[in-house]
């Protein structure tokens, strides 16, 4: 927990020496000056405690710039002022996406970025197999796999989790078709299609 004002104030009368020249009573002149530099103090304290929220990845704000640096951010595809959030969800999803190519891996990823999918895979058509009505896939067909996903996704401003000169609301998929553009298997085609209007649901994790 962070120290208040009257912590510090407390602290440093401790420290100063004892006589009729280093009152302590709340109403002199010396205890007063003192008082006035205190929030200084509380202020620094504050933001030393953040660093050991920052030391992580899941919501970092002091060392936000180092995380995203870090992890090959801020992304192009996120605009030219991402929210707070957006920031955040997307060093998280990178830091902890450790590689794979499952439908659960990837649908947890994009959770991670705030945004909820599902994943068609297809399949080249097989003589005997092939049902009537069914498309005659061909063998290419079996690389491809489509992300059905809202067409907007609604990231709404948040108390605690967003920051002063934030969007009220964004919405846009950019984000997340370039990330799983991004992670997608080298040897595989990735769709998009929407699916419904829009969508306000947040993230996950990766198993």
């Amino acid at each position: 927990m962070a120290y208040t004002s009257d912590d510090f104030l407390s602290a440093f009368q401790a420290l100063l020496p004892r006589g009729p020249i280093w009152p302590r009573d709340p109403d002199s002149v010396q205890t007063k000056v003192l008082a006035a530099l205190m929030p200084s103090w509380a202020r620094l304290a504050e933001r030393d405690e953040n660093l050991l929220t920052d030391a992580f990845p899941a919501a970092p704000v002091e060392l936000l710039p180092e995380w995203e640096a870090s992890l090959g951010l801020p992304d192009p595809c996120a605009g030219e002022s991402p929210t707070l959030q957006q920031r955040q969800m997307q060093v998280k999803a990178r830091f902890v996406a450790n590689g794979g190519q499952s439908v659960t891996y990837l649908t947890q990823f994009a959770a991670l970025l705030g945004y909820t999918v599902t994943i068609d895979e297809f399949a080249p058509a097989i003589a005997g197999r092939l049902r009537a009505g069914e498309p005659a896939n061909g063998a290419g067909w079996a690389f491809v796999w489509r992300v059905n996903l809202p067409g907007f996704t609604l990231t709404n401003f948040r108390a605690g989790d967003s920051a002063a000169g934030d969007a009220l609301t964004v919405w846009g998929n950019a984000v997340v078709q370039c990330e799983l553009e991004r992670v997608a298997p080298a040897h595989t085609v990735v769709l998009f299609a929407q699916t419904a209007p829009f969508s306000n649901d947040y993230g996950g994790d990766i198993d």
